[in-house]
């Protein structure tokens, strides 16, 4: 994994646009200022009788919604650690048809500003339920609710952060101004992972910090993903996979580090099978790993990427799995065989980031850098797709644990929210009523 990029933001050009089209330029920089401040969140109602998603005022600039995307389309620069890995994919690639809806628009809070720390990371979004919503805010880790429309910040990593309970293992003396590179939310309990290999966790119905450690002290030693999970004789474990190419499970009943697997590049995420017994395991190589949970050894290779790989998901009834790749590709995995992929999906204009399976298995979500969601009917063999269109940079994407929400991470400056889906309902047995 790269260690700095420059991501862009949507204002630089829009901003640009809206100073040129103005009537005239008699008004001030600080009235400019105003008129971004002071722009409104978004309900279905308002999107449904037009209003911009976003609140991106098209009719004053001197750009159409349809000349700006088809700008972003052309301009937008992939990043690639193999060079023209995407087009070397796009042959591979299966056709889809667009227009599904899925999940439809409900709510775009700007008031919630979600964001990002390392341009290759975007697990930034966490949903326990259809109403609450977990995600990082510059140093601060916010709690959002879709039901009273408020926020509450339950850590700040900005200062000194240390645990409140003695285990041993944890760094009692803690962190101090921790950058949180990823983040992930389960039931009560929040595990924030560092640049410097920080993993800071928190059960929230507690007070205070359980446990707090630094997996390695090696130069690499970023944090790029974490997973956590039941574990079959009961208490809650996670999975830290890491930089310096290790892959470390912890148990939070004893709170102690239990395994470490190593492999012979970075990981970048990693995801456990439903049954517990097999981990995909991908990172900065173009082929992904198949390895035994309990051991750590390696089953089978998958080949077909063309870049290295920064996403995986696994399928609800354990069967299959998906992985995201920089080669602007999400591809699909039987594990009954692994010598070709099932299915190759592809972005639009970048890296497949994250991806998701709702629980119910019957949709998969892919998110791209910016601007591209893309929702995938299962059931179809992946050929048919709802496409979330937007614009921003993507800090992470979660369905709700019952299906009935999709809340979606924009970064931007100016246009920086949260963006709410509500599961499409069709209610047949109200037909004979009407």
């Amino acid at each position: 994994m790269e260690d700095d990029y420059e991501m862009g933001a949507v204002e630089d050009y829009l901003d640009e646009e809206f100073l040129e089209g103005r009537i005239g330029h008699s008004e001030s920089d600080d009235e400019y200022d105003r008129s971004h401040d002071n722009a409104s969140d978004t309900s279905s109602l308002q999107a449904r009788k037009g209003k911009d998603i976003q609140g991106i005022a098209w009719d004053r600039l001197n750009i159409t919604r349809e000349k700006y995307r088809q700008t972003r389309l052309e301009q937008y620069k992939n990043y690639e650690n193999i060079r023209n890995s995407g087009e070397a994919s796009e042959k591979e690639c299966q056709p889809t048809e667009k227009g599904g809806m899925f999940y439809e628009f409900q709510r775009n809070t700007r008031s919630v500003k979600s964001t990002i720390l390392h341009f290759q990371l975007r697990n930034l979004v966490w949903a326990t339920s259809k109403h609450d919503v977990f995600l990082i805010s510059h140093y601060s880790i916010m709690h959002w609710s879709a039901l009273t429309s408020k926020e509450f910040e339950v850590m700040n990593v900005s200062g000194h952060v240390a645990p409140s309970e003695k285990h041993p293992g944890s760094l009692l003396e803690g962190f101090s101004h921790t950058q949180v590179s990823t983040l992930a939310v389960k039931d009560k309990l929040l595990v924030a992972g560092g640049f410097q290999g920080e993993l800071i966790c928190k059960y929230m119905d507690q007070k205070g910090i359980s446990y707090c450690c630094r997996t390695t002290h090696d130069d690499n030693a970023i944090t790029n993903a974490i997973e956590i999970y039941d574990s079959d004789s009961g208490p809650v474990h996670f999975l830290a996979s890491n930089n310096d190419c290790g892959v470390r499970d912890f148990d939070m009943e004893k709170f102690q580090f239990v395994k470490h697997f190593r492999f012979s590049w970075p990981v970048n995420h990693t995801s456990l099978s439903p049954d517990k017994k097999l981990l995909v395991v991908v990172g900065d190589n173009p082929e992904g790993l198949l390895v035994d949970a309990h051991t750590g050894k390696t089953v089978q290779e998958m080949h077909g990427h063309k870049d290295f790989s920064f996403a995986s998901a696994w399928h609800p009834d354990g069967q299959m799995f998906a992985t995201g790749n920089q080669d602007k590709t999400c591809r699909l995995w039987d594990v009954r065989n692994l010598s070709k992929s099932l299915a190759v999906l592809r972005g639009n204009i970048g890296a497949i980031r994250s991806v998701r399976f709702s629980s119910d298995g019957r949709f998969m979500c892919m998110a791209e850098p910016a601007d591209f969601v893309h929702i995938f009917d299962v059931g179809s063999g992946y050929t048919k797709r709802q496409e979330l269109d937007f614009f921003g940079e993507i800090s992470g994407m979660a369905f709700s644990p019952d299906t009935e929400a999709l809340f979606v991470g924009i970064w931007d400056r100016t246009y920086g929210s949260l963006l709410q889906y509500t599961r499409s309902r069709t209610y047949t047995y109200l037909d004979s009523l009407l």
